[in-house]
């Protein structure tokens, strides 16, 4: 490399939640510019909310992703409470910790077996790989499908669904109806220890970074909705303590801010650094799963995808216990009045820990929200790795580097559109 700069340039990031680009430049063996530029125009979704009543806030922000409408709102409304001083019934915190099962099937189930699978079968997409691997694919479908089956039961809707509210839902479900769930959930089990196996059997690159994980702790029970923030290197605080570990800034070349720990840097949160820091919480079935699929903790990103076929396993065993122990609550949601108050919450979205806070009026409006999703909070520790990979892949091939480019960026499941095409690498030497 000596004497030389090579560019490499992916002029659109496909697969990914709005518009993006990568940019690197390697002088004499060392990156001089790195540039993952987000720059599709902002969205303003904090600055609508303000103004609005509360009790509409968990609707508005369900549209902020088809993909994990429920993450947003399952934060907004435990902020919410939190504000406005609410205590939920125990039996309406399981049925929301069912409602979360149903978002993390549906979403690992469409990362894993349509979006990042074919990158480990030479495939250009999942239609070359359902050739190939058609048994799976169908199988991916069909997690998927229960998943939104959840989703729909509870939500009204499996996108952007309308049945949570602030003090619960705004129906509960019917005994057939959970009863008709359970069955697909028994059904669904053969088929989710079937992907952490298939999955398991990929050739994964090898790779061991230095890796500050970051996700939620409970005392006795795998994080979803509720936990301290914790991370692999000391970080233990209340949601809380959110805005003073973690400060966002502004970047150059994002419209997205980036994030850092204080004092520290970047760092990564989704699954694989929720099995990373909870593998303890897996309950003991799932667990022995995992232990066969797997070491954990590990620092390689590129086995975040198995930490996903775990978590479809553990879904579907969650769901099935929460709906085996189910007892109706008195009433769908507990009522409520407005009052001034200010509250925060962070919940385990599919791809990492989600920040809501919202400041309410005595009169029930939103005075002030802010929303740290965890893609944006992944933005520079992606950086980071492709900074540390740019060497490697100056010496592959086109098409080895285009792929390799493209699976570590899948590594972080980055809050994705329907895009249908893939990234295209142009190299420059000079």
């Amino acid at each position: 490399m000596s004497g030389r700069t090579r560019t490499i340039t992916v002029g659109n990031l496909a697969r990914v939640e709005g518009e993006g680009a990568l940019h690197l430049t390697v002088e004499n063996g060392q990156v001089t510019d790195l540039r993952l530029e987000i720059f599709e125009p902002p969205r303003f979704f904090e600055a609508f909310l303000r103004g609005r009543e509360a009790a509409e806030v968990p609707d508005l922000v369900a549209r902020i992703c088809g993909i994990c409408p429920v993450a947003y709102q399952m934060t907004a409304v435990h902020a919410l409470e939190r504000a406005l001083g609410i205590a939920v019934d125990p039996r309406l915190r399981a049925l929301r910790r069912l409602f979360y099962c149903g978002e993390w099937l549906e979403s690992h189930a469409l990362h894993v077996h349509l979006l990042a699978a074919p990158d480990y079968f030479g495939c250009e997409s999942v239609v070359d790989l359902a050739v190939r691997e058609r048994a799976a694919v169908e199988r991916g479908l069909r997690l998927k499908q229960t998943g939104n089956a959840i989703i729909r039961l509870l939500g009204g809707r499996s996108v952007h669904p309308v049945g949570a509210c602030i003090g619960g839902f705004s129906r509960l479900p019917a005994p057939a109806e959970l009863r008709t769930l359970r069955a697909a959930l028994e059904r669904a089990r053969d088929d989710a220890l079937a992907c952490v196996r298939w999955v398991a059997g990929f050739e994964l690159p090898e790779r061991h970074a230095e890796i500050e994980f970051v996700a939620l702790r409970h005392d006795d029970e795998y994080p979803m909705n509720e936990g301290r923030l914790v991370s692999s290197r000391g970080l233990d605080c209340a949601a809380e303590d959110f805005e003073q570990v973690i400060a966002e800034h502004q970047v150059l070349h994002s419209t997205a801010l980036h994030a850092r720990i204080v004092g520290r840097g970047h760092y990564l949160v989704g699954p694989l650094a929720r099995l990373n820091l909870n593998v303890d919480r897996l309950p003991p079935l799932v667990a022995a799963v995992a232990r066969d699929c797997g070491r954990w903790p590990n620092s390689n990103t590129f086995t975040s995808i198995v930490a996903r076929a775990i978590e479809i396993l553990f879904a579907v065993d969650e769901a099935a216990r929460l709906i085996d122990a189910y007892e109706p609550p008195a009433r769908p949601a507990v009522a409520w009045t407005p009052r001034a108050g200010r509250g925060v919450a962070i919940t385990e979205a599919p791809r990492g820990i989600l920040y809501h806070a919202f400041e309410v009026g005595e009169d029930g409006l939103v005075r002030a929200a802010r929303i740290v999703p965890p893609t944006s909070q992944n933005q520079a520790q992606i950086e980071a790795e492709l900074r540390e990979l740019a060497p490697s892949l100056l010496e592959r091939t086109r098409p080895d580097a285009t792929r390799l480019c493209e699976t570590l960026i899948r590594s972080y499941d980055p809050c994705i559109s329907c895009a249908s095409h893939f990234l295209r690498l142009e190299i420059e030497q000079r």
